[in-house]
């Protein structure tokens, strides 16, 4: 399984070497991408370098240690140590998913439920917004339709961070939340008391670093401007500053109608526009590969929920991975690391079963001499 680790090691020293470079810098989205690159890179040369010390000092402390006790006593702290470290090792070998130091765009409809549901939606939308800050990330409502007690029928937030690990992306972290979530609760509309289900969708979109990586071509933009609806300041209803852009050839459309300025609108609508692109491509490569994406279901059909949040129980259930807790209150004020990383974890295993074994398949073929059989 470590046999790739040579490789990675080689081309870790010369992403070194290349952003040492001053004219790399002059082209900001390449030095991006390399020093992400170089990030993930460098995690796995410093767990190699941890796991080949404490390697190395555990076979000289078996082979001193026939002679000398001292060196004997020693050894099973330094097997423990040696495991550990090449347990880190391998998960730092699993392949990761090529988004993962992406920001993302949620996008939060409410579902079933009616005005409950969009309450719903806002109380997911907070629990993200809590969870960012908690993080370090900034967070910006891109566009949101306001139900008349105050929830969202539907919201666009866009989520960022600085850092460069791809580990630590906010993509690698959100990219789970993709889904239907269901709620039971007593509606703050119920008048006599009564629990009721509805249900909210997530949508996670990786967001797209610069607008030259991903082409649209402008013949292949219709775009439409229009006056604003809903409540708004000054001008934000007297003028065309709405704009919904349609995609012609895979039909996405896209609408913004937050900002005064159709401008900023229509910036906005692009980099939603992107990231649903981005989503498309990914989507047929997928299925081209015959792997069809399970993370995220786009339908709002209460079956096919991911997670349920309980306030009788004041529970909290992902379905995919069997997490059950009993916080419920912790989770929606932002507390999502424990629910996360049992999505991780999940994806973390199926992703290192699938190494293991084809690193099998590649050492049964290889211990195949030609000419071998009979």
């Amino acid at each position: 399984m470590f046999d790739s680790v040579d490789a990675l090691l080689s081309e870790h020293a010369q992403l070194q070497d290349r952003l040492a470079d001053p004219d790399v810098h002059a082209d900001q989205a390449l030095a991006r991408r390399l020093g992400r690159r170089y990030a993930q890179l460098n995690a796995v040369a410093e767990a190699h370098r941890s796991w080949l010390t404490l390697t190395q000092d555990l076979q000289a402390a078996r082979e001193l240690g026939e002679d000398d006790a001292e060196f004997a006593a020693e050894v099973p702290e330094l097997e423990q140590a040696q495991a550990q470290a090449e347990e880190r090792l391998i998960r730092r070998l699993i392949p990761r998913d090529e988004h993962d130091a992406r920001d993302v765009i949620l996008e939060v409809k409410g579902g079933s439920g009616g005005e409950e549901a969009a309450l719903f939606a806002a109380d997911l939308v907070r629990m993200y917004t809590r969870y960012a800050e908690a993080r370090g990330w900034k967070t910006e409502i891109l566009s949101a339709t306001a139900s008349d007690l105050g929830g969202y029928r539907d919201v666009q937030v866009s989520v960022r961070s600085s850092a460069q690990d791809p580990a630590e992306g906010v993509w690698a972290h959100l990219k789970f939340e993709g889904g239907v979530h269901r709620v039971q609760r007593v509606p703050e509309t119920e008048s006599q008391g009564r629990i009721h289900t509805s249900a909210a969708a997530v949508l996670v979109l990786p967001e797209v670093d610069e607008p030259e990586e991903l082409e649209i071509r402008q013949n292949d933009l219709k775009i439409d401007v229009y006056r604003s609806s809903g409540p708004g300041g000054q001008s934000v209803n007297t003028t065309d500053s709405a704009v919904r852009i349609t995609h012609l050839p895979t039909g996405i459309v896209v609408a913004m109608q937050n900002e005064k300025s159709q401008l900023q609108n229509r910036e906005a609508a692009m980099r939603v526009l992107r990231s649903r692109l981005l989503a498309h491509q990914q989507e047929q490569i997928d299925a081209e590969n015959a792997e069809a994406r399970k993370s995220q279901v786009r339908t709002m059909d209460r079956s096919e929920r991911i997670r349920t949040y309980n306030y009788p129980e004041n529970r909290i259930a992902d379905h995919r991975t069997g997490y059950k807790a009993y916080n419920l209150d912790v989770v929606l004020d932002g507390g999502l690391d424990a629910v996360l990383e049992s999505c991780r974890a999940m994806d973390e295993a199926e992703r290192l079963a699938a190494l293991a074994e084809t690193s099998a398949e590649t050492s049964s073929e290889a211990s195949v001499a030609p000419g071998a059989e009979a």
